[in-house]
């Protein structure tokens, strides 16, 4: 399976449906009153974290998603059906963004967790919603709003317990495929792993997740190597294996090599530098490795850090080294359950979602007044400005909400133009005066 961990979507939310215009016809009922029914509901865009999901790639191959939309009203003050709501499941770690403003509108990283990304429209009201003791037929019906469009970007940060950490070939593949049932490739050349590897270890009544992640070299929080792509998946870990090959099998020096790797973790966020470490000597199976580590050994823990010689290949020291483990992560996952199971399964609202466009007025080309505000906007949307009954009605709730007092601020006078929501109208007695009543 091919690994994806970054993706740009856009996603429609669903229309509402149109209200209906419609008169009782029924048999002795000569002048039947107005019964057309509500549209529904447009369907929401629901992001969803699913532990059964493993990479974004079929985000990556289907790139638009739109949710259904509401059903139009009908006569006999029937409702349309409500469009459902489109769930689009993504892996447990994933970010999602706003790529017009690059803001952040919910990390999941909790399995169920969601987060509404776009609203379906409300559905518009019948003409049997308007019907007054003064204006007894309407013969008009609101139309169905339109649903929120958005483009995201979508992150994935491996969520895990341990990575495993270190310079290309240094046997963090073999560890994890001795420790886990994970299955990654393995050769003897650098960057055989080019994809992060998850594999879940057991030890008796408790488990944890490792992650294999792809050899780092000097540079790499410039991109060098495989670079950025795969430091980002260190964030999340709670404990890092900083393995070293202390047979010197590539040339290189044990202690050199990790003090290269931890300089690339802080330069690319220092707070990777603070995070419990645990230094694993690997390749004890090759000649000179025992030496090298009575050399590096008392260094190391000089430096305050942990020293567990093992061989991936052979198996010695892995026991030792995975019960350590078990220990720290005992103390470590507590805090982390306690903070984010409350969130679990949880439906998010972004603050973008619920940020309201204010009022406002400016004078554009040819000196037409334009008028914006998601209120305003959403009047001239939902009713038929050629009609007469609805543009009064329009004019009605355009003056509650405003626009009339800011014309007349704004210093409008009669024949000039006003555009609101992409359509222009003539400004008449109506809209300086206020609608009749």
């Amino acid at each position: 399976m091919r690994f994806v961990d970054e993706a740009e979507i856009v996603v429609k939310a669903g229309n509402g449906g149109n209200g209906a215009i419609s008169f009782r016809r029924e048999k002795f009922v000569p002048r039947g009153g107005p019964d057309g029914g509500d549209g529904g509901r447009g369907g929401n865009v629901i992001i969803q974290a699913d532990e059964g999901v493993r990479t974004l790639i079929d985000l990556q191959l289907k790139r638009h998603y739109r949710a259904p939309d509401g059903e139009h009203g009908q006569g006999s003050k029937r409702k349309g059906k409500d469009g459902d709501d489109l769930i689009i499941r993504v892996p447990v770690g994933t970010l999602v963004y706003d790529s017009e403003s690059d803001e952040l509108l919910a990390d999941l990283n909790e399995h169920g967790m969601s987060v509404l990304v776009a609203r379906g429209g409300i559905g518009g009201r019948g003409n049997a919603a308007f019907a007054t003791p003064v204006r007894q037929a309407p013969k008009f019906a609101e139309h169905g709003d339109s649903g929120e469009v958005r483009r995201l970007r979508l992150e994935l940060k491996l969520l895990a317990d341990v990575g495993l950490i270190g310079y290309p070939n240094v046997g963090k593949s073999t560890l994890i495929s001795r420790i886990s049932s994970a299955r990654p490739k393995i050769a003897d050349y650098p960057f055989t792993t080019l994809v992060p590897n998850l594999g879940t270890v057991r030890v008796n009544h408790f488990s944890f997740v490792v992650a294999d992640i792809p050899g780092l070299i000097e540079g790499a929080h410039r991109g060098a190597g495989l670079g950025h792509n795969f430091l980002k998946h260190i964030e999340r870990c709670r404990l890092l294996l900083h393995l070293l090959d202390m047979s010197g099998s590539e040339g290189r020096d044990p202690l050199n090599d990790f003090k290269v790797v931890n300089e690339e973790l802080r330069l690319f966020n220092p707070e990777l530098a603070k995070r419990p470490q645990i230094v694993v000597a690997n390749k004890l199976d090759l000649p000179g490795a025992r030496e090298r580590l009575e050399e590096c050994k008392p260094l190391l823990e000089a430096m305050g850090y942990e020293v567990f010689p093992i061989s991936a290949l052979t198996g010695e020291g892995i026991h030792t080294l995975i019960m350590r483990v078990v220990e720290l992560l005992k103390q470590l996952l507590p805090m982390v359950s306690k903070r984010t199971s409350t969130v679990c399964g949880k439906l998010i609202i972004p603050e973008l979602l619920k940020r309201r466009k204010p009022l406002a007025i400016r004078t554009i080309q040819n000196g037409i007044y334009e008028i914006t505000g998601d209120s305003v906007e959403r009047v001239v949307r939902m009713l038929d400005m050629n009609n007469r009954e609805a543009r009064v009605e329009a004019l009605r709730r355009l003056e509650r909400l405003g626009v009339c007092k800011l014309l007349r601020m704004a210093g409008a006078s009669f024949g000039e133009r006003v555009k609101i929501g992409g359509l222009e109208f003539e400004i008449d007695e109506a809209w300086l005066g206020g609608a009749s009543r």
